[in-house]
């Protein structure tokens, strides 16, 4: 029997339901956050850009972007939830013992969560109800409220990986809490300021990756480029960044979760002059097979010298460390969103280049063809990044002082199985909901923008969202009757 079968027949039945599960919601549920981290200073930018220039391209847009905003917001209500139940559910070994240790974070998270309902249901309520410049500052505070969920999320995600803040007494169980110590972990800071930017950029590209396709298909109006500039513009330039962060947490990886390490660039046998493994897949046996191999350059990444000794796989027992299986999922989701994020930093030197040389957008349509494939790209890159974190980290679900195995339900697994499925079809109807009423949004102001068009001979939509309205053409569906009207 292999070492991978022998484990997977010694952990409980209901470990891989459980784990499928978590893995599922947690996967669908991120797709959101970079929405619900960054939309709001995205739309802010464009409103304060808006009412500074008196332009009312710009109102329209951020206008609308915050009505996109509350709707993934009240999908992510959803998500969300349901993932704060899995961890009691799903996980009650780890919430039981450990809950008085990192449980701040998620009250945190909650709090920051409540806040940022209630200002963007006042932000959506200003539109005009209020004064332009103070319905302005009272949506400032929304992307300081996003901030403060992150770190909440971070702060437990990063004790997770690195727990500090307690010791442990005869029975195993954690006393003498230190919160600050808990909270602030040598992981955190490196994780938070990686995630946040993360979100800033795939939420830039997402966005203008929908004013991108506009232009593909012909809508070169100042709508559009405007829409794709200025989310393009705040993604372009914290790509670089991110790259330097994420150099930056992979380096305190290999200090703080060696293993880990190993496990995400396939190092079998702790050394120096560590060769480098793009792609590949490692056997039992500790050889890699496939992919390509670049000498010494694991080492040179790690410490800047191919001198620099590199913690291998076999350096612990096959039970505190993650299987080959295990070990080659991370490794290929480090290299895909390593590979992703070094295409968009080429893409985002394209884009400098042409706006420093012209003061212009690019006029080649693969361009544009890259840039509507970069919100789904950073999405890719997102979901690879908690991939690599959360199964680098097996099979600790606290590292280094609880297993997996040890904090899963006791709920039988043909139940956890029934759930899964339930869950996917709720999920299912959900984002499908979510998807439709995103389209029925946008083909609802594409015929106002027609009809805008039609009515001031092309000139943008006139109903400005702190004019006047504008009444809709007669027999337009919501349209009011007139003076003298019978209706």
């Amino acid at each position: 029997m292999t070492t991978t079968a022998h484990l997977l027949a010694d952990a409980p039945a209901q470990l891989l339901p459980a784990r499928e599960l978590m893995a599922f919601t947690l996967a669908t549920h991120i797709i959101l956050v970079p929405l619900g981290v960054a939309l709001p200073f995205i739309t802010l930018v464009m409103h304060h850009r808006g009412l500074r220039s008196g332009d009312p391209v710009a109102l329209l847009l951020a206008r609308r972007w915050s009505a996109v905003m509350a709707v993934q917001f009240a999908i992510g209500i959803v998500t969300g939830t349901v993932l704060s139940f899995e961890f009691g559910l799903l996980w009650p070994g780890m919430m039981g013992r450990w809950g008085d240790v990192f449980g701040l974070g998620f009250g945190i998270e909650a709090w920051a969560f409540f806040l940022e309902a209630i200002l963007i249901a006042i932000y959506l309520y200003g539109w005009r109800r209020l004064k332009p410049w103070t319905h302005f500052w009272l949506g400032v505070p929304m992307p300081l409220a996003a901030l403060m969920g992150a770190f909440g999320i971070i702060a437990a995600n990063s004790w997770m990986n690195t727990p500090r803040g307690f010791t442990l007494d005869a029975s195993g169980r954690p006393v003498d809490i230190s919160v600050q110590q808990a909270v602030f972990t040598p992981m955190f800071g490196p994780q938070y300021w990686h995630f946040v930017v993360a979100m800033f950029l795939t939420a830039g590209y997402v966005v203008a990756g929908v004013y991108a396709v506009g232009w593909l298909r012909g809508r070169r109006d100042r709508y559009h480029r405007l829409g794709f500039t200025v989310p393009f513009t705040l993604a372009t330039v914290l790509t670089p960044v991110q790259f330097l962060l994420g150099d930056n947490i992979t380096r305190k990886i290999f200090h703080e979760q060696p293993v880990k390490f190993a496990a995400a660039e396939l190092v079998w046998e702790t050394g120096t002059h560590v060769p480098e493994y793009m792609f590949g897949r490692l056997q039992e046996d500790g050889s890699v097979k496939g992919g390509l191999k670049i000498p010494q350059l694991d080492s040179i990444l790690a410490g800047f010298s191919p001198d620099t000794r590199v913690t291998g796989l076999a350096s612990v027992p096959a039970d505190e460390r993650p299987t080959a299986t295990q070990a080659t999922i991370a490794h290929w989701a480090f290299d895909i969103m390593a590979t992703i994020g070094s295409v968009l930093i080429l893409l985002a030197l394209w884009y400098a280049w042409c706006w420093w040389k012209r003061r212009d957008l690019p006029q080649s349509r693969w361009f544009f063809r890259c840039a509507a494939v970069a919100g789904a790209a950073s999405l890719v890159t997102v979901e690879c990044g908690w991939i690599t974190t959360e199964v680098g980290r097996q099979p600790w679900i606290v590292y280094q002082n609880m297993r997996v195995a040890e904090a899963v339900t006791p709920t039988p697994a043909s139940s956890l199985w029934i759930m899964f499925g339930l869950v996917v079809v709720v999920y299912v109807l959900i984002f499908g909901a979510f998807l439709g009423v995103l389209l029925t949004m946008r083909t609802r102001w594409r015929l106002a923008d027609e009809d805008s068009a039609r009515a001031r001979d092309g000139a943008p939509e006139a109903d400005t969202p702190y004019g006047p309205r504008r009444p809709a053409p007669a027999g337009a569906p919501g349209a009011r009757p007139g003076p003298g009207s019978t209706r």
